[in-house]
C-alpha cells in the first residue's frame, strides 16, 4: 500500500477499439421470406443513464477497509486543471506530458458507519477522472501536495463523523471541454456515481 500511494508513476491510458462483427447465417430461404411475419414485441426501451450529480452533491457507498466495511458519504467538489508547464514538472519524463494537463479531482469523504480505520484508507482509490468521455491517465503520488488535498498516509484512525478531502490526479488532453469524476468502490460491479464539471 505504501509503495502504491507514494510512487510517482505515469500510467498512460490505452484505448482499445473492439469491433464486433456478427455474421448473418443462412441461405436464401425463399419460403421463410414469403411467410407472413408475426408482429414481434418491441424490445424494452434502454434505461436512461443515471443523471450526473451536481458539484458537492453526495452519494453513499460501502468500502471494504481492511477487515471492516465502512459506509461513506462521497461528494466530488471540484476538478482543478493545471497547465502543460506545471504538468511537465509532475512527471519523471516531461515528454510523457506533451499535450496533456493534470486534472486534480477533489472528493470529500465522510465516515458514516463502521469501525475506525486501522490502516491507510482505500476509499479514495475508487475515484477516476474522465475527459470528454475517455478515462484519463492516473498520475500516482501527485495529489498529496495539491492545495486542499489531504495525505492518505496520515488518515489512519479515521472514525465515524470525520470528513476528509482525498484527491486523485489524472492527465487529460489539452482542450478538454468536459470533465467527469467517477466513483465506485473498488471491484464494484455496479454503475459508478458521476459528477460533471466544465473544463476551465
Amino acid at each position: 500500500m505504501l509503495c502504491k500511494k507514494t510512487a510517482l508513476r505515469f500510467a498512460a491510458p490505452v484505448a482499445v477499439l473492439a469491433l464486433a462483427l456478427t455474421a448473418c447465417g443462412g441461405g436464401d430461404d425463399k419460403k421463410s421470406e414469403d411467410k407472413p411475419k408475426a408482429d414481434t414485441p418491441k424490445s424494452p426501451a434502454k434505461p436512461a443513464e443515471p443523471a450526473a450529480l451536481a458539484a458537492g452533491e453526495s452519494t453513499t457507498g460501502k468500502v471494504k477497509e481492511g477487515d471492516a466495511t465502512v459506509t461513506y458519504d462521497v461528494a466530488a467538489q471540484k476538478v482543478d486543471v493545471g497547465t502543460e508547464a506545471e504538468t511537465k514538472k509532475l512527471v519523471s519524463d516531461p515528454k510523457q506530458a506533451k499535450g496533456l494537463v493534470a486534472a486534480v479531482a477533489h472528493v470529500k469523504y465522510t465516515h458514516k458507519a463502521g469501525a475506525p480505520l486501522a490502516d491507510v484508507p482505500d476509499v479514495g482509490d475508487g475515484a477516476e477522472v474522465y475527459a470528454d468521455g475517455a478515462r484519463g491517465g492516473l498520475l500516482i503520488g501527485a495529489s498529496e501536495d495539491a492545495p486542499g488535498c489531504e495525505d492518505e498516509l496520515e488518515l489512519e484512525g479515521w472514525k465515524k463523523g470525520e470528513s476528509h478531502v482525498i484527491c486523485q490526479t489524472y492527465l487529460v488532453p489539452v482542450g478538454t471541454k468536459e470533465l467527469e469524476v467517477h466513483w465506485a468502490p473498488e471491484d464494484s460491479e455496479g454503475e459508478p456515481a458521476v459528477w460533471k464539471f466544465p473544463a476551465k
